[in-house]
């Protein structure tokens, strides 16, 4: 799928910045706008963004997004395993007997006021 220029609408966002590593504990990345992680957040670790949280890889620590109140924003990763998850103002962490590991990447969002884990379906044209 091409885009010219004027047909990109929405899907522009200078608002955000990129994370070339994985975070350690003790580690917080804080920003006003969207945040990408390209590795891990592992335990002890904290990353909070006003907009959404995308990571290429696991996330095992505390992840905000939507902190300034925005509950349209989403959590997205390879393996959705956080110590705490906050959407805007709701506030979640993982049950105490997990699952296995996914199969494919999960995304996190607000629906029906409540956190929702799901897996990132696709198909050819892109998010579903």
């Amino acid at each position: 799928m091409a885009f010219s220029p004027g047909d990109t609408g929405d899907l522009i966002d200078d608002n955000t910045i990129l994370v070339q590593r994985t975070l350690r504990s003790g580690q917080k990345v804080h920003f006003d706008g969207n945040i990408v992680v390209l590795g891990d957040i592992n335990p002890g670790a904290e990353v909070v963004a006003t907009g959404n949280v995308i990571v290429m890889g696991s996330i095992r620590g505390v992840v905000h997004a939507g902190a300034a109140g925005d509950e349209e924003a989403v959590v997205m990763a390879f393996r959705l395993k956080p110590t705490q998850l906050r959407i805007a103002t709701h506030i979640t962490r993982p049950p105490d007997e997990q699952a296995g590991d996914p199969e494919q990447p999960e995304v996190a969002r607000i629906k029906n006021g409540v956190v929702t884990i799901e897996a990132l379906l696709t198909d050819r044209q892109g998010v579903i």
